[in-house]
This record gives structure tokens, sequence and C-alpha cells, in this order.
């Protein structure tokens, strides 16, 4: 089974030409985010891309979304089918976000996408350009290469919110929600049910809608209702029951008893690739139950040490990554940096209790960065930590100091992840 969680890195001149083409796209908009589909549509009709010849699988969540397309990819891949999947950000590498059937977009495939999407968003006569943020161009990018790409399936994750996100332009055959929870809340709104309504807006009438989280926000089944969708909900419809996953047409599977994505985000995606009309067999779940993603919850051993990653930046992720540690004889080496925007109080409230704790306090290479002080201010007074000038130094140092039994936990951001893997990798 292939694993895209860590691509090659790419090679010169391809790559250059890739890079340039990124850094152009990343400063046509002066919007990293604008929600609305009127611009996009436009585009998309010109390149062919608003609906796709296979089918489609779009899936939307606070947190989730990941974890489910990769076992969703890898399901697939049991059944021997060729996948596209468009899934964001990306940790090391670009070609990371577009995967064809035979594996992650080349630099060169990439380059020759953004050269149509370009075209196509050229006006005709006197008419100006369409204007596009870097992700709603890279997502064009991303369907036009899957128009042609002869698969069996597309996968499709959702950047932000769903209803008026850039994917949502192609109508999926199933959609999912993984789960609900308060990020964003600056374009999504600042309560669960607020949230819940934009995520459910990639919803379609008469297409079912899995729900992957058992505590469903008090306007859900509104939500399913409003769209005219088929709700197929975790806890009611389907999920586990007794050692077994119970799907929404009765079958009983048995459902593997330990999964490092997690069981729920099993459930919910074999439950989302049932409904897209594939069958899945016992074996063929079993199979998949130690499928990794890189930056969640993953494990490595470096240099020696025990190291865990997680990309979670909202409380209900990282206290379930904290959940998912393994038991930890010694210290904790925490390598912890947020973005200015994010709960670092409630975040780093989940491992301040822990006596074992070490912090290595980080700002990653970003403008929306904390400051190393603004992390140092909600640790508790008495907290063991240093502050470091880069992600790079703080994980080098957290390394040295760990002693067989400890381990190194790096978290609080893709960004905060991002940097330490390329500072291991160096």
């Amino acid at each position: 089974m292939t694993d895209p969680s860590h691509p090659v890195a790419p090679a010169s001149p391809a790559a250059e030409a890739l890079a340039t083409w990124l850094s152009r796209i990343e400063a046509m908009h002066p919007a990293d985010i604008e929600l609305g589909l009127g611009r996009l549509l436009e585009v998309a009709a010109r390149l062919q891309v608003a609906s796709l010849a296979m089918p489609v699988i779009t899936v939307a969540g606070t947190n989730g979304k990941g974890s489910t397309l990769r076992l969703m990819t890898a399901l697939a891949e049991q059944l021997g089918l060729k996948v596209c999947l468009y899934t964001s950000p990306h940790i090391l590498h670009f070609n990371e976000r577009v995967r064809l059937p035979d594996g992650l977009a080349s630099d060169a495939q990439l380059c020759a996408a953004f050269d149509q999407v370009e075209l196509a968003r050229q006006g005709h006569g006197d008419e100006p350009p369409v204007p596009l943020t870097y992700f709603e161009f890279t997502t064009l990018a991303a369907l036009w290469l899957f128009r042609d790409s002869g698969a069996d399936l597309v996968l499709l994750e959702v950047g932000l919110g769903g209803r008026l996100d850039a994917v949502n332009i192609v109508d999926p055959d199933v959609s999912v929600v993984t789960s609900v929870g308060l990020d964003h809340q600056d374009w999504l709104g600042d309560t669960r049910e607020a949230i819940c309504a934009e995520k459910c807006g990639i919803a379609r009438c008469g297409t079912p809608l899995v729900f992957g989280e058992q505590d469903w926000p008090a306007n859900l089944t509104d939500c399913v209702a409003q769209y005219g969708a088929e709700g197929v909900l975790a806890g009611r419809d389907f999920g586990p029951h007794e050692g077994l996953l119970r799907l929404c047409d009765g079958q009983r599977i048995p459902l593997p008893t330990e999964v490092t994505l997690g069981r729920d985000n099993l459930c919910t995606a074999v439950q989302a690739m049932t409904l897209a009309g594939f069958s899945l067999q016992a074996h063929q779940i079993a199979a998949v139950a130690g499928v990794t993603l890189m930056g969640r919850c993953e494990y490595r051993r470096i240099q020696g040490a025990d190291c865990w990653f997680d990309v979670g930046h909202n409380l209900p992720a990282v206290q379930r990554f904290h959940d998912l540690l393994a038991d930890c004889p010694g210290r904790r080496h925490l390598v912890f940096g947020m973005m200015a925007d994010k709960p670092r109080e409630a975040v780093a409230g989940v491992f301040a209790e822990d006596a074992r704790a070490i912090w290595y306090l980080a700002a990653p290479a970003i403008a929306r960065s904390a400051s190393t002080a603004a992390l140092r201010a909600v640790l508790p007074a008495d907290a063991v930590a240093a502050e470091y000038a880069c992600v790079a130094d703080a994980v080098h140092a957290a390394l040295s100091a760990a002693i067989p039994g400890d381990q190194v936990v790096v978290f609080g951001s893709f960004h905060t992840v991002a940097e330490a893997w390329q500072a291991v990798e160096e």
C-alpha cells in the first residue's frame, strides 16, 4: 500500500518552475480568503471541471478530515481502485495536496495545470482577468488534472467551512462532515450550530450526507433537511457496536480494535465508501487499521528518541492527540508553536498539568504566529520552559535533551510540524 504522506523531494528545474508559479499565484489576490463561488464557477465552466465523470466524495469538518480521507484512499487501494485526492494544507511540499492515480502530481503536471487555469481566468476582449485566491486557483488546477485522470473515485477535502468553499463547485455523490467544533470563528460563526450550517453546505438534494460525530450540533437534522439530503448520522444510522461496524443498510462488519487514525474516522470512511457504491469486506477494513498520516498523532524514532507530531490547532484536536499518546515513563519535551488567532491558552492547558513536561517554545516563520512571549504567558508560572529563535532550534534542543524513556512531542500548528520535519530531515 502506498503512503502519500512522505513525498520524495522534488528535483530542479521543474521544482523551480513550480516554486515560481506558487509565488505568482500567492501574489495574485490581496486576500488569503474570499468566500463565494461566483468567480470560481465562471472559470470552472471554461475549464470544464464543474462536474466530473467519476464518483466524488467531498469531506468537510473541523477535525478528522485528513484522517478520514487517508482511510478512504487506503480502502480504495484495497479494492484496486484508481483514486484522485485533493487535500490541504501541505506540510513539506505543495505536491502533497494533489494525488493522481499514479501518485502525487509531479511538478511538471502542476505547472501544466496552472497554465490552463491562468488561460481560463483571462477575460475576453476588454474584460479583466477573474481574480482568484491561492486556494481557488490551486483547487481549479487539481480538478483540471482529475478531469482526464481516468480515476475511479475522486476525494475532495474542504479547505474552510463548506458552503462557500472552492471545492463545493463540484456536486458530490456523497458528502461527509466528520465533526463540528469551534475553529475559524471569524469566517464561520461563533457557535457549533452556525459552523454546522456552513459545513453542511456541501450537501446535495437526494444524496447522502454522512455525519461522523456522535455529539450532534442541535441544528444538524434541520441542516440536512434544508438541503434535502439523506442524513446518515453517527450513533443513529451507523457506528461501532459490540465490536462490529453497523452500517446504515444493516450490514454488520467486524471492526478492528485498534485503528491508528481513529475508529470513528474509520467508521465514517467505510460508511461513505459504501454509500458511494463500493462494497468492502472485513479483511479489507482490517488491512487499513495501521495506516498513518503525516502530522496526525504520527510517531517516528529520530536520533534515538521517541517523537510524536500532530498538526492539531484547536482544543478538541489537541485533546484527542493527548489522549492517543503512548504512556511516557520519562519526561515529555514539548515543542510548542501556534498561530496568534488560535486558542493557545486552552491548547497549552491540555498538557499544563503534566509534571513531566519541559516546554520548548518557538514561533513558526509566518506572520500569524504567536510570539514565544505570548506562548510563555499561557503556561503555568512554575512551568519549565525556554524560548527559541525558531522551531528548528527548539526541536534540536529537545532531541539533545531527551534520554531513553522520554518523549519529544511537536504540536500546535501545521507550520510547527512542517518546520520541525524540515529541521530533522536536513
